[in-house]
């Protein structure tokens, strides 16, 4: 059993869409995976949520919302709003925990970036990845502007002790400038790693078949694709 965290280095990066891939993978293999997301925001009751959207493109059979929110703010701050309990860390932890004994993957899918407060005492994703001795994985975007985030969000990650499983890009771009080209290399040095996966703008909308096939070949086999970075680099100069 395993328990694999996937943040992101701000909202909208393809954070969603990579917890999928990656379920879609295992559920292919005939891993027992579920997904867990910690706190929805944005989303009125009886909308789809991110674990909908883990559910219906993985095809796994359970996804997990511990707590939903009406309006797209910071999850204690939309909870306060709304006049709601915000999220109990401990409460997760816990449920996660149990989750993964009888699961043998476990993807913790958080909201917007690594340190968004998710309570009023300012837990965050990575208190929560502590407390769970979980790695974290990093989507980050490919554009102008993604070395500094994705650099404070590693160093974030370094400083709390806690374990990179990688840096995926969530949408590469069909028609990448030279900005994206480029950002390749200095990410893969920031990471001191090769990028352990590059997933293409648009891959949510595929059907199953083809976001498999997606999946497969945009995640590094230590997530259970084909993706090879020094391949991808060398098609992708800058």
């Amino acid at each position: 059993m395993s328990v694999l965290c996937v943040t992101g280095t701000g909202t909208g990066v393809g954070k969603t869409i990579v917890t999928a891939a990656i379920a879609a993978l295992a559920v292919d293999r005939g891993t027992t995976v579920t997904m867990v997301k910690i706190a929805q925001t944005g989303v009125a009751p009886g909308e789809l949520g991110d674990a909908d959207i883990v559910r219906d493109l993985s095809g796994a059979a359970e996804a997990h919302e511990l707590a939903r929110y009406p309006e797209p703010l910071a999850p204690a701050t939309a909870a306060r709003r709304a006049g709601r309990p915000p999220v109990d860390l401990t409460e997760a932890a816990s449920t996660i925990a149990k989750l993964a004994t009888s699961h043998r993957l476990v993807l913790v899918e958080g909201a917007g970036g690594l340190l968004v407060r998710l309570d009023d005492a300012g837990g965050t994703l990575a208190d929560l990845a502590r407390m769970l001795r979980a790695p974290v994985l990093v989507v980050t975007r490919s554009a102008l502007g993604t070395l500094s985030d994705t650099a404070l969000t590693l160093e974030a990650l370094a400083h709390r002790g806690l374990d990179l499983a990688g840096v995926v890009i969530g949408a590469w771009p069909a028609e990448p400038g030279l900005a994206d080209r480029a950002n390749i290399t200095d990410l893969e040095a920031i990471a001191n790693r090769p990028l352990a996966g590059v997933l293409p703008d648009g891959a949510g909308l595929l059907d199953r078949r083809g976001f498999l096939a997606a999946a497969r070949a945009g995640l590094a086999p230590t997530l259970g694709g084909t993706f090879d970075p020094a391949a991808f680099r060398a098609r992708h100069p800058a």
